[in-house]
Protein backbone atom coordinates (compact mmCIF):
# COMPACT_ATOMS: atom_id res chain seq x y z
CA UNK A 1 0.00 0.00 0.00
CA UNK A 2 1.51 3.30 -1.04
CA UNK A 3 1.64 6.37 1.13
CA UNK A 4 -0.81 8.23 -1.13
CA UNK A 5 -3.34 5.42 -0.79
CA UNK A 6 -2.94 5.38 2.97
CA UNK A 7 -3.38 9.16 3.24
CA UNK A 8 -6.47 8.97 1.03
CA UNK A 9 -7.93 6.16 3.14
CA UNK A 10 -7.34 8.05 6.39
CA UNK A 11 -8.87 11.20 4.90
CA UNK A 12 -11.98 9.34 3.75
CA UNK A 13 -12.38 7.60 7.12
CA UNK A 14 -12.05 10.87 9.01
CA UNK A 15 -14.62 12.57 6.76
CA UNK A 16 -17.03 9.64 7.15
CA UNK A 17 -16.56 9.65 10.93
CA UNK A 18 -17.18 13.38 11.09
CA UNK A 19 -20.31 13.13 8.94
CA UNK A 20 -21.79 10.06 10.67
CA UNK A 21 -20.77 10.63 14.31
CA UNK A 22 -19.38 14.06 15.22
CA UNK A 23 -21.86 16.35 13.44
CA UNK A 24 -24.98 14.38 14.48
CA UNK A 25 -23.82 14.24 18.13
CA UNK A 26 -23.25 17.98 18.15
CA UNK A 27 -26.64 18.52 16.51
CA UNK A 28 -28.40 16.28 19.06
CA UNK A 29 -26.95 18.16 22.02
CA UNK A 30 -27.56 21.57 20.44
CA UNK A 31 -31.21 20.71 19.74
CA UNK A 32 -31.61 19.32 23.24
CA UNK A 33 -30.47 22.63 24.75
CA UNK A 34 -32.24 25.01 22.36
CA UNK A 35 -35.44 23.20 21.29
CA UNK A 36 -37.97 25.10 23.43
CA UNK A 37 -36.36 28.55 23.18
CA UNK A 38 -35.27 28.68 19.52
CA UNK A 39 -36.54 31.41 17.22
CA UNK A 40 -38.18 30.55 13.91
CA UNK A 41 -35.02 31.21 11.88
CA UNK A 42 -32.94 29.13 14.28
CA UNK A 43 -35.49 26.32 14.06
CA UNK A 44 -35.32 26.47 10.26
CA UNK A 45 -31.54 26.13 10.43
CA UNK A 46 -31.93 23.17 12.83
CA UNK A 47 -34.28 21.45 10.38
CA UNK A 48 -31.75 22.02 7.58
CA UNK A 49 -29.00 20.36 9.63
CA UNK A 50 -31.32 17.46 10.50
CA UNK A 51 -31.90 16.97 6.77
CA UNK A 52 -28.15 17.28 6.10
CA UNK A 53 -27.09 14.84 8.86
CA UNK A 54 -30.00 12.40 8.57
CA UNK A 55 -27.92 9.20 8.06
CA UNK A 56 -25.83 9.94 11.13
CA UNK A 57 -28.91 10.78 13.20
CA UNK A 58 -30.43 7.44 12.22
CA UNK A 59 -27.19 5.70 13.12
CA UNK A 60 -27.07 7.27 16.62
CA UNK A 61 -30.79 7.28 17.45
CA UNK A 62 -30.94 3.82 19.09
CA UNK A 63 -28.23 4.82 21.58
CA UNK A 64 -29.47 8.26 22.67
CA UNK A 65 -32.43 8.91 24.92
CA UNK A 66 -33.51 12.50 25.47
CA UNK A 67 -36.96 11.88 26.91
CA UNK A 68 -37.81 14.07 29.90
CA UNK A 69 -37.11 12.63 33.32
CA UNK A 70 -40.18 11.67 35.40
CA UNK A 71 -41.43 14.35 37.79
CA UNK A 72 -41.12 13.86 41.52
CA UNK A 73 -44.61 13.99 43.00
CA UNK A 74 -44.96 15.22 46.55
CA UNK A 75 -47.45 13.56 48.78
Amino acid sequence: MTQTTLVTLVLYLSLIGTYLVVLPLGLYFYMKNRWYVASSIERLIMYFFVFLCFPGLLLLSPFLNFRPQPRQLEG
